[in-house]
């Protein structure tokens, strides 16, 4: 069993229709996601990603691995869903701040 700071274990374990509140647990009110060449900062711009992204290719992401790359924490996560090449590998980067993930870039 993979341990991971809780932040980002709750992220992954967190409904794709989590509420603002939810992601507010997780999330700075700052908080920036790039995921395909986009990005989405707040917690009500990163709630719509996740509820549109999951709409179009729903899909479960497991954690592989964990490593810190300079304050960076890097998880490589096995994506699986209804999308040609399933299940693939894609790097997670989280940078955490205040016990709150403030930046995650995926691919």
């Amino acid at each position: 069993m993979l341990t991971m700071p809780d932040p980002l274990a709750i992220y992954f374990d967190l409904d794709a229709n989590a509420s603002i509140a939810e992601l507010s647990t997780v999330f700075t009110d700052d908080a920036v996601v790039r995921d395909e060449a986009k990005q989405h900062r707040g917690i009500p711009a990163i709630r719509d990603w996740r509820v549109d992204t999951m709409a179009r290719t729903p899909f479960t992401a497991r954690p592989l691995s964990l490593k810190d790359e300079d304050g960076v924490l890097v998880v490589p996560a096995e994506v699986t869903g209804s999308f040609p090449g399933s299940p693939l590998t894609l790097t997670h980067r989280f940078t955490v701040r205040d016990g709150r993930i403030a930046a995650l870039e995926i691919g």
